[in-house]
């Protein structure tokens, strides 16, 4: 079966109807990152990841990885950490650094140049975060994603001391918790993710909460400087 093909110079919003795709995790091939192509793909539940050939590959996991906040998972040893682990979390103080780290640390191949521009010019318009945890003042965790509405998808983390990227994880679930975001898109199984509580459900369940990302932002700026 062919892949949906988009053109370069098409409108930003040419990305096939998810619902009467098949259930294949690459939907779509083609295209570029500008802004306005990102936005409409994550409004539609569709993200960049990797290339064939030198063209952009679209991906809609089925089943896709979720983590509904009110859920997360924290044992007794990371609550500790969290209590007297020394580490301070914060919101978007470290955008460039932390998606510079995520490539390197975890040899992310797909996480090129072209795409750490994409993302950084998505955080200088307001809808790409980072977290961060910091240990004497030092950079040592954190992850990164795209904000729309009340919906947060999750794209990349890293860790240079045990629990760091745990800890911010769970420090944003709860500013999530507040802030009545109904989950957070993990996008792709991985047993550390799993470990924290996420879950799988289908593709048709996951488009169903795509609403959320039309709802009002919470006000983002509010929390950039204070500590979650």
């Amino acid at each position: 079966m062919s892949l949906f093909y988009i053109p370069r110079r098409s409108p930003a919003d040419t990305f096939p109807h998810l619902l009467h795709h098949s259930s294949n995790d690459v939907v779509a091939i083609g295209g570029d990152l500008s802004t306005n192509r990102l936005l409409a793909a994550y409004h539609r539940g569709i993200f960049p990841w990797d290339s064939f050939n030198g063209e952009i590959l679209w991906w809609s996991p089925n089943p896709r990885l979720v983590l509904f906040p009110e859920q997360i998972r924290i044992t007794r040893s990371l609550r500790k950490r969290m209590k007297n682990g020394g580490f301070e979390v914060t919101l978007d103080q470290a955008f460039e650094q932390v998606i510079s780290q995520c490539a390197a640390t975890r040899e992310e191949t797909w996480l090129n140049v072209e795409m750490q521009k994409a993302y950084i010019k998505l955080h200088k318009n307001g809808f790409a975060h980072s977290v961060e945890t910091w240990f004497q003042g030092s950079l040592v965790g954190g992850f990164y994603g795209v904000a729309l509405g009340k919906l947060f998808f999750g794209e990349s983390m890293f860790s240079l001391m045990n629990d760091a990227s745990k800890v911010a994880f769970a420090r944003f679930c709860e500013q999530l918790q507040r802030w009545q975001f109904p989950l957070i898109d993990c996008q792709v199984h991985t047993n550390h993710l799993e470990s924290l509580g996420a879950v799988e459900i289908s593709r048709r369940a996951f488009l169903s909460y795509l609403n959320w990302s039309h709802e009002p932002a919470p006000n983002w700026a509010m929390a950039f400087s204070e500590e979650i």
